[in-house]
């Protein structure tokens, strides 16, 4: 089970989770979120993460020359696309050296037929809650709506996982859960982890 941990902002901070070794860490590049990096300046600190924890540029419909840009200067081992893009935005950012992870809001009513046109250009599908915002509304959907995923793509788990979701999370039969993706309720204030929490989330799953 890997671990992302999305919305980081802060250089201390970004230390403390480093040190517990998640499997992926995101940056928001969405100016309407209180994550946002996109005018701080963290290239250095994200370019030079241990070669264990894979960067990730996350992305809310922005245009795609701003998005081509970042990764160039990030050098970012994955990009996740949080908003609309269409496929052939997926497809413009192919790449060997970049993996694409497209997210996309459920809830009771999502059809899972949407996924068929972005099965070949993504790597990993991301299922987070729909909600007023694009991401980090810190609610879970109901994931019982995962039954009617029969896709072969990997995919991460998001919305609202707290610390009393491990055993929900462990009892989920899905072949192709890939991950989870922890944010809002691991926080101390937007962009700020509480690394003794996600300690023991991660320890406990």
């Amino acid at each position: 089970m890997k671990v992302k941990v999305c919305g980081m902002k802060y250089w201390e901070n970004i230390q403390e989770v480093i040190a517990l070794s998640p499997d992926y860490m995101g940056f928001i590049f969405h100016k309407e979120s209180p994550r946002d990096i996109s005018v701080l300046n963290l290239r250095y600190v994200v370019k030079n993460l241990p070669e264990t924890i894979k960067s990730v540029g996350v992305f809310v419909d922005s245009p795609l020359d701003f998005t081509k840009k970042m990764i160039e200067e990030y050098e970012f081992n994955l990009v996740q696309l949080h908003g609309n893009e269409p496929p052939e935005y997926c497809r413009n950012l192919l790449s060997s050296e970049l993996n694409i992870i497209k997210a996309f809001q459920l809830d009771d009513d999502f059809d899972f037929n949407v996924l068929e046109e972005y099965k070949s250009v993504c790597d990993y599908y991301l299922f987070d809650t729909k909600g007023k915002s694009k991401g980090g509304n810190g609610q879970m959907f109901n994931w019982d709506v995962l039954d009617k995923y029969t896709g072969e793509k990997p995919f991460f788990l998001s919305g609202g996982i707290d610390e009393n979701a491990v055993d929900k999370i462990k009892k989920m039969s899905n072949p192709n859960l890939f991950g989870v993706d922890v944010n809002s309720k691991f926080e101390i204030e937007p962009g700020l982890k509480d690394s003794a929490k996600l300690k023991s989330f991660m320890l406990e799953l």
